[in-house]
């Protein structure tokens, strides 16, 4: 009988319904063809139970000490709690206390991704935030393209998991899976599209223009009364297929041209409500971590995503813009957030 170095978890198991039912070790060990040490030593260690944890005593932080990290929080935005604590010339604190130290007067965040803005882009913020004061923003269709992938953003495949449960597998691709990018507008109470951008299409002036001759002019802007199409002001952003010459001629040849295409201030999502449609459509595209494996499947989400949202949601996303507009003013040309 030839001794092994360990048990198997199924050995392990029939040992202690052996012990059950009132085997003695050396009966055991001949059920099992181990050696008898094995068995002994296995019962014996099972017996002693597992070892109480030895606490190791804590190091106090004095209340100077907790100013001094509660300085240099504010000091280093998004630094790591080893690195707070050691610019303080504190060492030899566990990183579960200085979580919980950190935790009473901080929070962990991300930072905040926002385009950059300089004097000019201020200014030029604010003269068109003047410019459009008594604007009827009803009248406005607010556009914009949007990307998705298959996966959605990394940091959002995180949920709370039941104690016993295992977190869910997700697809490591390779390369990545590619993604799609459309088009959508928001006008009052009523969505635009969305429309999708054909895979492999770079949007450059000319197949930007003929991207709206096919979709939103064939499909949505024609069925339009002449009185809807006469105070209707079309918004685009600043991307430079949507700003060139060739595409603001093309565009004044539909009849959208001076103050029915609006003027855009450079650096500015902050101000277009339908960037938090977008935010509302990855928010139910990507619930609970959800991955697509094909771009016809996140596609067909997107399209769901946007059927679900309702007239009155859109309505306060168009109605958002007085506000906007003022809190532009009042920062004097500053971001505003979404």
């Amino acid at each position: 009988m030839g001794q092994k170095k360990d048990l198997t978890g199924s050995e392990k198991s029939k040992i202690v319904r052996y012990l059950a039912e009132g085997c003695s070790s050396l009966k055991i060990a001949k059920l099992l063809k181990r050696d008898h040490r094995t068995i002994k030593r296995f019962i014996q260690n099972s017996q002693q139970g597992r070892k109480k944890r030895v606490e190791k005593p804590r190091r106090k932080i004095t209340a100077h000490e907790l100013r001094k990290v509660k300085r240099a929080a504010a000091k280093m935005p998004l630094a790591t709690s080893l690195a707070i604590f050691q610019s303080c010339n504190i060492t030899g604190v566990p990183k579960s206390t200085r979580c919980a130290i950190l935790r009473d007067m901080a929070k962990v965040r991300k930072a905040e991704r926002r385009p950059p803005l300089n004097k000019t882009h201020k200014l030029k913020r604010q003269d068109w935030a003047k410019k459009y004061l008594t604007t009827d923003f009803s009248k406005v269709l607010w556009t914009d393209e949007m990307r998705v992938s298959l996966d959605g953003p990394d940091g959002w495949a995180r949920g709370w998991i039941g104690k016993g449960q295992r977190a869910p597998v997700r697809l490591r691709r390779q390369q990545g899976g590619g993604g799609v990018l459309f088009w959508a507008g928001i006008i009052k109470d009523e969505l635009v599209g969305p429309f999708w951008v054909e895979d492999g299409v770079k949007l450059n002036s000319q197949s930007y223009c003929q991207f709206l001759e096919d979709t939103f002019f064939k499909q949505w802007y024609r069925k339009k009364s002449a009185s809807f199409k006469k105070n209707m002001i079309f918004m685009q952003d600043n991307a430079p297929s949507h700003a060139s010459k060739y595409s603001t001629a093309w565009l004044a040849r539909k009849g959208i041209k001076e103050e029915k295409l609006m003027t855009w201030p450079p650096c500015s999502p902050d101000l277009n409500p339908i960037e938090n449609l977008w935010s509302i459509i990855k928010c139910e595209i990507y619930k609970e971590g959800k991955q697509y494996t094909s771009l016809n499947s996140v596609w067909e989400a997107v399209v769901a995503a946007a059927r679900n949202v309702d007239g009155e949601q859109i309505k306060t996303l168009t109605e958002s813009m007085d506000g906007r507009l003022l809190s532009v003013l009042a920062k004097k040309g500053g971001y505003i957030g979404r």
